[in-house]
């Protein structure tokens, strides 16, 4: 089963527009007013590489998995293989679905950055795993929230295997 949920990635957010009605007509009858243009989202994009730290718990059994079986890791962040550290993560994955070809993963898990940008951001994925325990190539994770400079924060991470590390793409409008 896979051990690790390091992928997310970008969602827009919309700003509505105020529809102003004008003259004294019933709401049935009055014209609307043009929609303004929505104002572009600020677009934030960068990558971190996540690195897991030992858990003490091999995390493998000889039984398949069963819906409910749950497991968690945490990582560290770096803004480079072997640099700077940029924060942490921690996620909880739960089997939802369960067969003798796989199943699926939901995996929920929050992100701790420090430095510029700094704050939380959450994220979930709903991933399918086989017998063989065979990791996806990438996939993403949907950002849901966040705190600090990642307030109002949607989004997705793009999570990507490199060697011992993950390389996540980080793409957030808010």
């Amino acid at each position: 089963m896979p051990r690790s949920l390091r992928r997310t990635g970008a969602l827009g957010a919309c700003v509505a527009a105020a529809v102003a009605l004008s003259g004294p007509f019933p709401a049935s009858a009055a014209p609307a007013a043009p929609a303004a243009p929505a104002a572009p989202a600020a677009e934030t994009v960068f990558t971190l590489f996540a690195k897991e730290v030992p858990s003490g718990e091999s995390g493998q059994t000889d039984q398949p998995p069963e819906v409910g079986d749950d497991f968690s890791f945490a990582g560290d962040l770096y803004r480079a293989k072997g640099g700077e550290k940029a924060g942490r993560d921690g996620v909880t994955c739960t089997v939802v679905r369960a067969g003798t070809a796989g199943g699926d993963l939901l995996c929920v898990g929050t992100f701790v950055l420090t430095g510029e940008p700094a704050g939380q951001l959450t994220g979930q994925a709903l991933m399918a795993f086989t017998p063989t325990g065979q990791q996806p190539a990438a996939f993403d994770i949907a950002i849901t929230g966040g705190t600090g400079d990642f307030k109002d924060a949607r989004g997705f991470i793009r999570s990507t295997p490199d060697g011992d590390h993950e390389r996540l793409e980080f793409r957030i409008t808010n």
